[in-house]
């Protein structure tokens, strides 16, 4: 079990890196489970646990308990095909990418142009993941978008809300 409950930033991901590694090494067949309870957080750092998720041998999947936004709701959609989950009272939000930059005309131009390339990065692995198109993403993450655990599983974020087995 791997559990993110903050905003992402460089140290988190490398803790949640390091996990997911020594969990694929003590058992590539075994189904590493990442849970999500996260607002979001710095791209580069969300993007290098994305890609070190789709590396593994292992089948990683993923449970929304709470709130997965932004880079968490990127994470969340990334899991293993079949086994990507969330709490019935969850909540999963998308929106557009967001930065800042300060300095000489050239350097703002400059990051403006990094910040709409990691967003359309975003948009094309959500698009992969959910197979929703990439116009749609466009659309839909233009302003803040909210969805319940049953709109993220027909926007193909998720693929079932978990709730109590029935008792026998």
């Amino acid at each position: 079990i791997v559990f993110l409950g903050t905003p992402i930033n460089d140290q988190i991901a490398n803790l949640i890196i390091a996990q997911l590694l020594y969990l694929e090494r003590e058992d590539p067949e075994k189904d590493v489970n990442l849970y999500i309870h996260c607002p979001g957080g710095v791209i580069s750092a969300g993007l290098a646990i994305y890609d070190t998720m789709q590396i593994l041998r292992c089948p990683v999947s993923t449970i929304c308990v709470g709130l997965a936004a932004s880079m968490g709701t990127l994470l969340l959609c990334a899991g293993s095909k079949g086994k990507r989950y969330a709490l019935p009272n969850s909540t999963i939000h998308l929106h557009q990418a967001v930065g800042g930059a300060q300095g000489q005309a050239a350097d703002i131009e400059i990051a403006a142009r990094e910040i709409m390339r990691m967003q359309e990065m975003i948009r094309n692995i959500i698009a992969k993941h959910t197979g929703q198109p990439v116009e749609k993403i466009a659309h839909d993450t233009d302003r803040d978008f909210y969805l319940s655990a049953e709109q993220a599983v027909e926007y193909g974020i998720i693929d079932e809300i978990l709730s109590k087995p029935a008792k026998k």
